[in-house]
C-alpha cells in the first residue's frame, strides 16, 4: 500500500505566517498561484485546545482547495506525518514577503 502524501505549507497571509498541512499541493492553472487541497487538522480528542489551530480550522472550514500566490509562499515540505497547524505573527521574524511593485493610481 502506498504511503500517504502529506505536505507542510508555510505562507504569509495579511501580516501573519500560516503553517498548514495538506494532502495535495500543486501548481494551479491560474498563473502565479499554488493550489492546496485536502487540509489536515489535528483531532479534537485532546483536552487542551490550541487557539491558533482553532482559528485555522475556522478559516479553512468548508474550503475544498485554496489558491495561494507564489510570492506569499515561504516553503513547502513533504513530511512523514502531520503536525499542528499554526498562525504566527510575522513581526519579529527574519522572513519578509517578496516586494511587489507599486500599484498605479494608489
Amino acid at each position: 500500500m502506498a504511503a500517504r502524501q502529506i505536505y507542510r505549507v508555510v505562507f504569509h497571509n495579511q501580516g501573519e505566517i500560516y503553517e498548514v498541512y495538506a494532502k495535495q499541493v500543486f501548481q494551479s492553472d491560474m498563473y502565479g498561484f499554488i493550489e492546496v487541497e485536502g487540509f489536515i487538522f489535528g483531532e479534537r480528542t485532546q483536552m487542551v485546545v490550541d487557539p491558533s489551530e482553532e482559528k485555522l480550522k475556522a478559516a479553512f472550514e468548508g474550503v475544498k482547495s485554496s489558491f495561494i500566490p507564489m510570492h506569499s509562499i515561504i516553503r513547502i515540505d513533504h513530511v512523514e506525518k502531520e503536525g499542528k497547524g499554526k498562525i504566527m505573527d510575522a513581526k519579529g521574524q527574519n522572513i519578509a514577503p517578496f516586494p511587489m511593485p507599486p500599484i498605479p493610481g494608489k
